[in-house]
């Protein structure tokens, strides 16, 4: 396991021990595979943050805890390292804790350690649940501000929430929605990942408001609990487009859609129109290839430069700031697609 990094570094960045990284390092045994892996992970971030290891300064640990799927995480993570280097004269690094689907207990668990291992702050993507507030609230109460990212914890000891409005969001989707359909019949495919996350709650309240508003002769029919993966989205979709015939169009709130789009497509159907989230790099190329009408995105790289910054004001290395604003929604089709999105 070759590195060019101090072992007193990589155990930093792992949440490990010196003599527990050195043991891994040294192939000594006595170590579960889980740290070992964890001690991979811990040199592969080292050498994407290479930069910033160098870099002499006041530093921040930040941990970034998140459940999503690996192509949003995968985003997130990129977003995050290009946006390191604008953070000077300080210096941030980040350990990543990212899992797609599992138990609540897990997340709280990984939360928890983070509590008493110490760190200068956490940038969290959860589900809204009684347990993830309340380690939140422990967090906090160690002197570690949490800032919630993408969805809210409205109810938490949080610092700050940093995304989109995403009740004004589905609004914004329901309106693109009845512009597109216009007089054409059917029903509309509204896909969560679950019911769990507050924006997609809050995403979903949005679009059905608009719709009852403007097109109340207009049919919703929600799927959920497919977590954004293609597996189990596919088949959720599959058994809905089998139960109503009428289904033409689908506001996909939680993702998973090369999964929705391909069950359309098996059963012979046709999706008329189709919103999503996200210019991750599955929406990225649907759009590119005309199979998605439009995505409401918002720029992920800012919102992390938020955050970030929300959790150095509260260690006072940033003046104190305003509320946290939403961030802009942009509405991408393939023609104004963002030069960074263009090539992927």
């Amino acid at each position: 396991m070759g590195h060019p990094f101090p072992i007193r570094e990589i155990a930093r960045q792992a949440g490990l021990s010196e003599a527990t990284v050195d043991r891994v390092l040294n192939g000594r045994g006595g170590v579960r595979e889980s740290t070992e892996q964890e001690v991979r992970r811990a040199i592969a971030d080292l050498d994407r943050q290479r930069t910033q290891v160098r870099l002499v300064g006041r530093t921040f640990m930040v941990d970034i805890v998140m459940q999503a799927p690996e192509r949003f995480t995968t985003a997130i993570r990129a977003a995050l390292e290009a946006e390191l280097p604008s953070l000077h004269p300080a210096v941030l690094r980040s350990r990543f804790h990212f899992r797609e689907t599992g138990p609540v207990g897990e997340l709280v668990r990984t939360l928890d350690r983070i509590a008493r291992r110490g760190s200068q702050g956490v940038i969290l993507k959860a589900p809204d649940v009684p347990e993830v507030t309340a380690a939140v609230g422990r967090l906090e109460a160690a002197g570690i501000p949490v800032v919630t990212l993408v969805t809210d914890l409205p109810a938490s000891a949080r610092r700050a929430y940093v995304g989109i409005d995403d009740r004004a969001a589905g609004a914004t989707a329901a309106y693109l929605m009845g512009q597109w359909l216009g007089d054409r019949p059917g029903n509309i495919l509204t896909s969560l990942s679950s019911g769990f996350f507050r924006n997609e709650e809050e995403r979903e309240m949005g679009f059905r408001g608009g719709m009852r508003a403007r097109h109340p002769e207009r049919t919703l029919v929600e799927i959920a609990e497919g977590q954004g993966l293609d597996a189990t989205q596919y088949d959720l979709v599959r058994a809905a487009l089998a139960r109503d015939p009428d289904i033409r169009a689908v506001y996909s709130i939680g993702g998973g859609n090369i999964a929705t789009l391909r069950a359309f497509e098996d059963l012979g159907r046709e999706c008329a129109v189709f919103v999503a989230h996200d210019l991750d790099h599955d929406n990225t190329r649907l759009l590119r290839e005309h199979r998605l009408s439009a995505v409401l995105h918002h720029d992920l790289r800012q919102d992390v430069r938020e955050a970030c910054h929300t959790v150095m004001r509260a260690h006072d290395a940033l003046p104190p700031a305003g509320p946290t604003l939403p961030s802009a929604i942009q509405v991408v089709t393939p023609y104004n697609m963002p030069p960074q999105a263009a090539g992927v």
